[in-house]
This record gives C-alpha cells, sequence and structure tokens, in this order.
C-alpha cells in the first residue's frame, strides 16, 4: 500500500476507535518507536494497523459509499438514500438494480435524470410491495 493510504488509515483508526492523541501518541511510540505517522516506515504503519485491528478496528469497504452526483440530483439521490435505509439495503444494493435496468454495468454517478428518476421509481414499488410505504 502506498504510505499516504497507510497514513489515511491509521487516522481513520485512531478516530473510529475514540482515541485521544495520548493515546494514539502512546500507540505509534510502543508499536513503532516513533512520534509521528509521517516518521513511520510502510511496515511501521502496517504494524499500527494490524494492532488497531485486534482492537476492534474495521475500515469500511469503498464499495457500498454513497454517490456524489451533480447537486440538481441530490434531492432524487435523498430520496432514494431514505427508501434503502427504510429497507435495510446497503448503496450496493443499487448496482444489481442499474444491472438489471440497463442490462450492464453502470455507476449512479453516470446515469441520467431520466434513469435515476426510474430507480427512484422502482424502489418505491418495492416499498409498496414490502408494505414500507
Amino acid at each position: 500500500m502506498l504510505m499516504k493510504n497507510l497514513i489515511k488509515i491509521v487516522h481513520t483508526g485512531k478516530n473510529t476507535l475514540g482515541w485521544d492523541e495520548e493515546t494514539y501518541r502512546g500507540v505509534l511510540l510502543r508499536e513503532t518507536g516513533k512520534q509521528s505517522a509521517k516518521e513511520c516506515t510502510a511496515a511501521e504503519l502496517a504494524r499500527v494497523v494490524r494492532y488497531m485491528r485486534r482492537q476492534g478496528f474495521t475500515s469500511l469497504p469503498k464499495q457500498g459509499r454513497k454517490p456524489r452526483v451533480a447537486a440538481g440530483r441530490q434531492g432524487m439521490l435523498s430520496k432514494i438514500e431514505a427508501l434503502l435505509a427504510s429497507a435495510g439495503r446497503p448503496w450496493g444494493y443499487l448496482d444489481g438494480m442499474i444491472a438489471r435496468m440497463l442490462g450492464g454495468k453502470k455507476p449512479v454517478e453516470w446515469l441520467d435524470d431520466a434513469q435515476v428518476c426510474r430507480l427512484m421509481q422502482m424502489l418505491i414499488m418495492d416499498a409498496k410491495r414490502h408494505g414500507r410505504l
């Protein structure tokens, strides 16, 4: 992994685990012998990440994150987010819906307004079918 990515993972782990600055510096010092993540090598940072995982840190996969769309589509995307949340489904669920709708993989960011609207309508129909609306 690249150094920047490892440093990001370490800082994300620090925040996720709720460590204060003193605890974080103590762990760095104990695991690597250094005070700062920037001073560490890739192997030392990997050791810190392994320690954080033993403490309960799990990083979220990139797949399944909320898509970044144009400002004009934010309203529809918020509705889609609410429908997914009420159904207890992750963002990755949309990938399967898009594949069925278009016959191939395509990120939500690349859909036009009509396709996003159709996707939202499919989720509304699903919610009605299962009694959530």
